[in-house]
């Protein structure tokens, strides 16, 4: 017996979701505060990386030290997917907002801890031990809240200004570098060199306490987001037991259902966070380490960099709402390749305007993947398992992405070639390439899952128009198809007497 299937019933004005602007904008404000918090940490975690390698490994030697420093940046990584794991499932049980003011709690509070930390002269082993445990309570937190965040700003996002909406998710982050990066240069041109190697690197640290605390009271403040109240409607009117009992899809049976989507976030990751990390992490590093610059010299030229990312960011975002996000991820991937190479090469080159252009070129590069990246990833699962899907596909990416500045770092050690950290950005470009050709566009559409959302009743008619008029073209699609495939009948019918009888 055929089951009958289920009547679609028609999209109408009345199913179009009018995002609220001052909510958006809450939203937006909540959700990028918390994603510079984080981005913040690592930021000042890459800028002062010298002086926790002196001050939680001295018997080192320098290169050690610095491997050792940044490794330690990277190892939170591990723990990463387990937070994901953990936060992913809570997230689409119990709603965004929740987690997200979890999340922003574990992170500000483990960040300031660092800086509490006794140095490895005063408790020895211990020293190291602890900066582990506190990088990887980080991690575990972490591990929730991009993801959480991005959801968050696209469930909330109209679908004309999800791209626009989404890059300040991103803008938060280069602004939490910013942030960080100008206090580390603040302090130690305040207090010297020898008082900042003393005590002055825990400063940056101990801010993240009041900035968790505003993130915390913003994020409280909040509504859960329109598309996961439309969710949970659904299952109070058909499925009660299910609404308690939250969502019961493995994470096997997501893989066997939405692999290619998995697929495409993975790529999508790794090609923006080993670009992220390699300019927004080690650079400074390289160019203190490798190329002998004083630590402020190399913190100041990224710091310009930034700056002019913050500007970038944004439009980058509005202009994906018109022509897409598909062309960013490929042309970005595309320029990471050919670039690569000449940008290190204006990097090494000890003249400051040539060092200056080689980074900023590869700054444009990852200017093109963030910008699209938040508004992205969530588009490419379904509500009822976005937050579980995303995040563990996002972190499992990041696990290999931590890794870029302790292998970077590495490669140049072993090899004594200036140029490796090219090289790298080269193999990671490949994947963005075949990642790029792959994805599906999701510009301008709804969230999976979820009815259409607009920015005000004008809006709203015009994406129902939209949406009637792509069901009239599918339609007219299938008749050609139709009439097609009846003149085939009909001549295969011409081929077989019984038949033609």
């Amino acid at each position: 017996m055929l089951k009958r299937k289920k009547r679609v019933k028609p999209i109408t004005l009345r199913d179009v979701t009018i995002i609220d602007d001052s909510k958006l904008r809450k939203a937006i404000t909540a959700a990028s505060l918390g994603n510079a918090m984080e981005w913040f940490d690592f930021g000042v975690y890459g800028f002062v990386a010298y002086a926790l390698g002196k001050v939680f490994f001295p018997d080192a030697n320098p290169a050690v030290q610095m491997i050792a420093a940044l490794g330690t940046f990277s190892v939170p990584f591990l723990i990463r997917p387990l937070g994901g794991l953990f936060f992913g499932r809570l997230g689409d049980k119990y709603g965004r907002q929740k987690i997200l003011a979890i999340t922003i709690i574990i992170m500000s509070i483990s960040t300031f801890a660092i800086g509490l930390i006794p140095a490895y002269a005063t408790i020895g082993i211990w020293a190291p031990i602890l900066l582990l445990l506190c990088k990887i309570a980080q991690g575990f937190s972490v591990g929730g809240e991009y993801t959480g965040a991005s959801i968050f700003v696209a469930e909330y996002s109209p679908d004309r200004k999800r791209g626009f909406m989404g890059s300040w998710l991103d803008f938060g982050s280069i602004a939490g570098f910013v942030l960080g990066a100008g206090l580390v240069v603040l302090i130690s041109a305040i207090v010297g060199e020898a008082n900042f190697l003393e005590w002055g690197w825990r400063i940056p640290f101990f801010v993240a306490l009041p900035l968790g605390i505003i993130g915390l009271y913003l994020r409280h403040a909040l509504e859960e987001t329109p598309a996961f109240q439309q969710h949970v409607e659904q299952l109070e009117q058909g499925d009660r037991q299910g609404l308690q009992e939250g969502p019961k899809v493995s994470f096997k049976e997501i893989a066997a259902k939405h692999w290619r989507s998995l697929l495409v976030c993975i790529g999508i990751v790794l090609a923006t966070n080993v670009t992220y990390y390699m300019l927004l992490t080690y650079m400074p590093s390289y160019l203190s380490h490798n190329l002998h610059y004083s630590e402020d010299h190399g913190v100041l030229i990224i710091i310009a960099i930034m700056v002019g990312m913050l500007f970038v960011q944004p439009f980058i975002g509005l202009t994906s709402d018109r022509v897409g996000r598909r062309p960013f991820i490929l042309g970005g991937s595309i320029l990471l390749f050919i670039c690569s190479i000449p940008a290190f090469m204006l990097i090494n080159s000890d003249v400051l305007g040539l060092i200056f252009a080689g980074l900023l070129i590869l700054a444009v590069i990852l200017n093109c993947f963030i910008g699209v990246m938040a508004s992205s990833l969530p588009a490419m699962f379904p509500t009822e398992i976005r937050y579980s899907a995303l995040a563990i596909a996002f972190n499992i990416s990041v696990l290999i992405a931590g890794l870029t500045p302790t292998v970077a770092a590495w490669l140049v050690a072993v090899t004594d070639n200036l140029m490796m950290p090219a090289y790298y950005l080269m193999a990671v470009a490949i994947i963005g390439v075949v990642t790029g050709f792959t994805m599906k566009e999701t510009a301008n559409r709804p969230l999976k899952g979820a009815t259409p959302a607009a920015s005000d009743i004008q809006e709203a008619k015009e994406i129902l128009r939209e949406h009637e008029d792509h069901i009239e073209n599918k339609i007219e699609d299938l008749d050609a198809q139709i009439e097609d495939l009846q003149k085939q009948r009909s001549r295969l019918v011409d081929q077989h007497p019984r038949i033609n009888e």
